[in-house]
């Protein structure tokens, strides 16, 4: 770089090829270096000096732009991954194992605690917000809710891996967030809010990064249906003094909330609840490649011990789980289906005939 800039020097001050520019300024002989013919080599040294302080003035500027922020951030990361006792990880988990730095803070003592990334998967009304908080009342667990429920942070695949590098980073502040020995964090996305329209993308990144996904969904399509129908209800008629609740903490707010029984269209009913099976299996066909496990609302309400098996998923110390959700719909379909009669012919001797039993005691 040096070199070419020395060459080029003698030959814009003598304007060969270039009268035009030496006109511009003034008088041709006026801007010509003529050359000693004492000294051409001090000539050369002093060309190539200024050079020099014009290539380490851009160098200077050039790391300005970049940020010592951002370098020692990256000396930062990788010096505490070193100090880090990983010996006792299992090869196949090295991948899983996360040591983030924060920005906002300092892990402090904590800096060597392990930390897993994970992502609820699911879709409205399965029971993700249950069992979320469920989580959340880990003392070592941080999910940071639905995110993505903000258009603007799922409009491009850019604004997602943004966001969701600032959640892993232990970044998100939120009502979930944790102290420094956070040992999982993550967040709930539901399927439609940019998930499956970039899901080839998501996928990478969650391969990339050492995500793990927790997919929660329920098996009994009527059910969500009538809980997504009563849920929109509320919405626009906010029967719990003004305000809309998508969760309660009352039995007398599930109840009020319950009251509302939905009149179903049996005509597309089962073109319906078909939509809706195939949009959850493609989905998991689509992100089968994360690391993940699969669990069943249904399954949950019949055996709380299955919720061992997700904090065995995410390497966390077994504990118990509470939640202060209190389940809004709790009688048999028929007392909750405006036509009922109608919905039970309707799918009588179907592939969707098992909705119409109890799947679950409550």
């Amino acid at each position: 770089m040096g070199g070419s800039k020395a060459e080029e020097k003698p030959a814009a001050a003598g304007c060969a090829g270039g009268e035009d520019w030496c006109y511009q300024f003034g008088n041709k002989d006026a801007l010509i270096v003529k050359s000693s013919k004492k000294s051409p080599l001090a000539l050369r040294m002093v060309v190539f000096a200024m050079t020099m302080i014009c290539g380490i003035f851009i160098c200077t500027m050039c790391m300005k732009q970049l940020g010592s922020d951002s370098l020692s951030r990256i000396v930062k990361i990788e010096v505490a991954e070193q100090l880090c006792n990983k010996s006792a990880i299992p090869p196949s988990e090295v991948h899983f194992v996360h040591y983030p730095q924060p920005i906002t803070y300092s892990r402090s003592e904590c800096k060597c605690t392990p930390v897993r990334y994970f992502a609820i998967i699911s879709s409205q009304r399965s029971g993700s917000g249950w069992f979320e908080t469920l989580l959340n009342s880990h003392m070592n667990v941080s999910s940071n809710g639905e995110i993505f429920s903000s258009k603007e942070r799922r409009s491009n695949i850019s604004s997602i891996t943004k966001t969701l590098d600032k959640v892993y980073n232990l970044d998100w502040n939120s009502s979930a967030s944790k102290n420094e020995c956070t040992a999982a964090v993550g967040l709930k996305w539901m399927l439609n809010q940019g998930l499956v329209a970039n899901h080839v993308n998501i996928a990478d990144y969650f391969n990339r990064r050492g995500v793990s996904a927790i997919f929660l969904f329920r098996r009994n399509l009527l059910r969500q249906l009538v809980s997504q129908l009563a849920n929109n209800h509320d919405r626009y008629l906010k029967q719990l003094n003004g305000t809309h609740k998508a969760h309660v903490h009352t039995a007398y707010e599930a109840h009020i909330l319950a009251r509302y029984k939905p009149r179903l269209n049996t005509t597309s009913l089962i073109r319906s609840l078909k939509q809706v099976d195939d949009y959850t299996r493609d989905a998991l066909e689509n992100l089968k490649s994360i690391n993940h496990i699969t669990i069943y609302y249904e399954d949950l309400i019949r055996n709380r011990t299955k919720l061992l098996d997700v904090l065995d998923f995410l390497k966390v110390p077994r504990s118990k789980l509470v939640s202060r959700h209190v389940k809004i719909h709790t009688k048999p379909l028929s007392e909750q289906i405006e036509n009922w009669d109608e919905v039970y012919n309707a799918l009588n001797g179907t592939q969707y005939e098992s909705f119409l039993n109890a799947d679950y005691r409550i």
